[in-house]
């Protein structure tokens, strides 16, 4: 059984915000230094002869690991930056639509407004009902907000602000009867849920390794469907930039870049694989849920969610000074997690991980119980 001692967080805080920027086990982190370490001893060897191939056999890896041809994907070092090659590729026009939610990322929704005012296209959020209905509920509302002019569905597989699973799948299917592009924020999702792209359907598709994955820092994927490759540029051109290359060559040489967090992803999947995750995310869920009841029920407040979650679940709390309370959980009870406030509603994101213990969510509990008593 995993605990904290296999890896990196410090034993002197309570580690809940594991949804922001993931932590590497240490075998993984051994990995991803191995591979710096081969970089630095002979960069020209590395990078000019070794690279090619070194990426194509992480590449292949991670193409069985999420069900896509390995050349309908690449290495990005976010989601945020997948969604930027993107969207800032399109040609939307004046007239145009891009239809989305009000729980997309704050990074993604200034990435839309960037893209709005360079082209005109419109943005069209579907404001989702709160507590979550069903996802027949969620999908019909959804689509109250298409229309002919729309070029575009922008949504996050799981929320950033609220940890709300979409029914992806469904929205893409039903797009693409409609003539719609479909292109999914999936910074939350992998490793965090069993993921098949070629069920999910959509178009385009980015998410991250170094959260729920647990891969180092910087290590993501951009996955666009073939037919779709005309569509998108890099956001960097450089050597890969000839009339004759492939989706991959145009967007994977970007000039001088450390490549080690890519290549150490499959140890990271097969870190998972050998610790069996599917109980590890079942376990948190467990605990997750029995934090939301215990505190819904303590301060009479009704849950997003009873079960639209995985290991990440935003817990409503009382009305409050919501960076006063994250720094009196931190300095107080050495408690790192995210306190905000989503239309108007405070809440804490609790995001739980194989090193999180029931007696922590215990102390979680004890501790707001203290502040709001």
């Amino acid at each position: 059984m995993l605990t904290r001692e296999d890896f990196l967080i410090r034993e002197d805080v309570i580690f809940f915000n594991h949804g922001s920027f993931g932590a590497c086990p240490k075998p993984v982190f051994a990995e991803y230094q191995r591979w710096q370490l081969e970089l630095e001893r002979q960069p020209i060897e590395f990078l000019l002869r070794c690279r090619e191939a070194l990426m194509g056999t992480a590449i292949d890896r991670i193409a069985d690991y999420l069900n896509v041809p390995d050349d309908e994907i690449v290495f990005v070092t976010n989601a945020t930056a997948g969604l930027n090659i993107v969207l800032r590729s399109l040609p939307f026009a004046p007239g145009d639509e891009i239809l989305t939610t009000n729980h997309e990322y704050g990074a993604v929704n200034r990435l839309l407004e960037y893209v709005s005012r360079k082209t005109g296209a419109r943005i069209v959020r579907n404001r989702v009902r709160l507590p979550y209905q069903d996802d027949t509920t969620f999908i019909e509302d959804f689509f109250k907000c298409a229309s002919d002019k729309t070029k575009a569905i922008v949504l996050s597989h799981i929320t950033s602000p609220t940890a709300l699973i979409f029914p992806v799948a469904q929205i893409c299917e039903r797009a693409r009867e409609m003539g719609i592009l479909t292109i999914i924020d999936g910074a939350h999702a992998p490793g965090q849920l069993p993921l098949d792209l070629a069920a999910v359907g959509a178009d385009i598709y980015s998410g991250n390794f170094h959260k729920w994955v647990c891969a180092p820092k910087g290590s993501a994927f951009l996955h666009v469907r073939a037919e779709r490759h005309n569509l998108i540029d890099p956001l960097i051109v450089s050597h890969g930039w000839r009339d004759e290359a492939d989706f991959r060559e145009r967007h994977e040489w970007q000039g001088t870049r450390d490549i080690a967090a890519y290549l150490a992803v499959p140890a990271a999947i097969e870190f998972q694989r050998d610790h069996d995750w599917d109980l590890v995310r079942a376990t948190c869920h467990s605990l997750a849920r029995e934090a939301q009841t215990q505190l819904c029920e303590r301060f009479g407040l009704e849950p997003l969610s009873w079960g639209q979650f995985v290991q990440m679940a935003t817990i409503p709390i009382p009305a409050c000074d919501v960076e006063a309370v994250k720094e009196r959980l931190y300095v107080d009870y050495r408690i790192e997690i995210p306190v905000g406030r989503f239309e108007g509603q405070c809440g804490i994101r609790l995001s739980l991980q194989a090193y999180n213990s029931a007696d922590e969510v215990d102390t979680l509990i004890g501790a707001l119980e203290s502040i709001f008593a």
